[in-house]
């Protein structure tokens, strides 16, 4: 974006941004911001077996993290079990391995669901993941309506973004309206879908496209539901959204405001909805990234803490801020306790909390505020022309646009245009430039006890009763006017496995197929 060196008075077609807690809430959702009540304070964490990661999270909320942010392994997230051999190398590497309900179980051992705010990252097989959710609370005494957190469920952007998909566009956007209305039902304090404009920013985006691109596939998620007959001003109370914050400081603060007032004026504008709280626009951020650089990686540290400092600044809901050494590794445990430590810093220690939206009426915050929304319209217009996410998708219309973005970064990154401190430029010559510090020791025999424990699982399960729920799942998938969260809920307590449970969806479904743009 173009930004003049001086913004002044006749350059913004309003200084004045309203009031906070008022639609259309550029200045934010609540009105008296943090001063009610902080945002959450979250760590991404999962590794290994569930044992390993429990203790993480047990460390987590013993040094102050107030929600949990749950990572899984790329089998899970695939639809995979451990012993599947697509899973071979793959199994607790990038996140927890979490196949079953008695995994979960172990997961959140000694953990109160009912006190707890959960994200979990999870889309291709989240509405699984969700239904075993629900089954731990359910042996454990939690009632499902205390339950409290966010499931990603974004798979639009995993089509264009990210790759974690399993089945075709139209009953994965099925399957992602099932699980928005059963949890609207049966867990109506929970979150069940996070628009997340994370990853594509991650990919190579800017500002604008990410902002564009989330609210454009929200409006294909409110469109698809709209069309099942659920009522907006009842379900867009719990869609959420999820963002990256990267390093241009003042852009990132105007995309959030932006943000809010442009998906409350579309959801008045296209569907009529006048309930203030469906309008508010809810959303989580993680600062870090593909912003954090592997070469000199206490510099990631500064790069956080200026990204946490936007995102309070543009008024997020939760926070969960990357550790230095994420670039290269999973974080230990002084990293992750670093990176929390910078949140509770800026919240305790800064008085960033003391007043509400401070930087509003800036000339040029308001600017920037006006110039993001209307370049994210651009966008989300530009994609309607093209015949709407699903099609922009399914032509790999989409995906050609952020590869092209993305190589534009990278251009810039490899040329200089794009200065980035110690990786190209600013390097040092000494040996400090290559000191990663503490080292990360993966369990080399993680994947061995997952599949272990899996075999144990299906050896004392009653598998009779296990075939009858995955077949009843099957049936009702093969038609369309079944939500499928109740059959998956009754496969998860019968201990099926997500690798059952996916491929039983897939013989009714088939698998997605990506296409190829030259």
């Amino acid at each position: 974006m173009d930004v003049p060196p001086v913004v002044t008075a006749d350059m913004v077609n309003s200084a004045d941004p309203g009031v906070p807690g008022q639609a259309p809430y550029t200045r934010g959702i609540f009105k008296d911001g943090y001063r009610g009540r902080l945002w959450t304070f979250r760590q991404y964490s999962g590794f290994g077996t569930a044992e390993g990661t429990n203790e993480r999270y047990r460390f987590l909320l013993e040094k102050g993290s107030t929600g949990l942010s749950v990572a899984l392994d790329l089998p899970t997230q695939c639809g995979y079990d451990p012993d599947d051999p697509m899973s071979a190398g793959e199994v607790g590497k990038v996140g927890v391995s979490l196949s079953n309900l008695a995994e979960a179980e172990i997961l959140f051992d000694g953990i109160d669901l009912g006190s707890i705010s959960t994200s979990i990252t999870i889309n291709g097989s989240a509405a699984i993941v969700y239904a075993m959710y629900v089954a731990v609370a359910d042996k454990t005494g939690v009632p499902r309506a205390a339950l409290t957190g966010t499931i990603q469920n974004d798979i639009l952007k995993e089509y264009c973004a990210r790759g974690t998909w399993i089945f075709p566009v139209r009953p994965s956007m099925r399957l992602i309206a099932d699980t928005i209305l059963y949890s609207n039902e049966h867990t109506p304090r929970f979150n069940p879908i996070s628009i997340a404009g994370a990853h594509v920013r991650d990919a190579g985006v800017d500002e604008v496209e990410e902002l564009g691109y989330t609210l454009a596939n929200g409006l294909a998620y409110v469109d698809e539901l709209v069309a099942r007959g659920a009522d907006p001003n009842r379900f867009a109370r719990r869609l959420s959204f999820f963002f990256y914050v990267h390093m241009n400081f003042f852009e990132e603060i105007a995309k959030f405001r932006a943000g809010r007032r442009l998906w409350a004026r579309l959801l008045k504008e296209r569907y009529g909805v006048t309930d203030p709280k469906a309008l508010m626009f809810r959303f989580g951020v993680v600062c870090g990234g593909s912003s954090l650089t592997a070469a000199q990686p206490y510099n990631n540290i500064a790069r956080v803490a200026i990204e946490n400092m936007a995102a309070v600044f543009g008024g997020a809901q939760s926070v969960f801020t990357c550790a230095h050494d994420e670039a290269y590794q999973i974080p230990t445990e002084f990293s992750a306790e670093t990176a929390l430590r910078t949140q509770q810093i800026l919240a305790y220690e800064s008085g960033i909390d003391k007043t509400v939206d401070p930087l509003g009426g800036s000339y040029y915050v308001e600017w920037l505020t006006e110039k993001m929304e209307q370049k994210a319209e651009q966008v989300i217009g530009e994609l309607e022309q093209y015949g709407g996410v699903e099609k922009c998708i399914e032509d790999g219309y989409l995906q050609a646009r952020i590869a092209a973005s993305a190589r534009e970064r990278k251009v810039r990154t490899d040329n200089g245009d794009r200065v980035v401190v110690g990786e190209n430029a600013f390097r040092s010559n000494g040996d400090g430039e290559n000191e990663f510090g503490e080292v990360f020791r993966f369990d080399p025999a993680a994947s061995g006890k997952v599949i272990e424990k899996l075999e144990r699982v299906r050896q004392t399960r009653d598998n009779a009763e296990a075939d009858r729920c995955l077949s009843a799942l099957e049936k009702a998938a093969s038609g369309n006017s079944k939500n499928l969260l109740p059959y998956l809920v009754e496969c998860c307590h019968a201990y099926a496995t997500v690798g059952e449970m996916v491929g039983r969806l897939k013989n009714q479904w088939g698998e997605f197929r990506e296409p190829v743009r030259l």
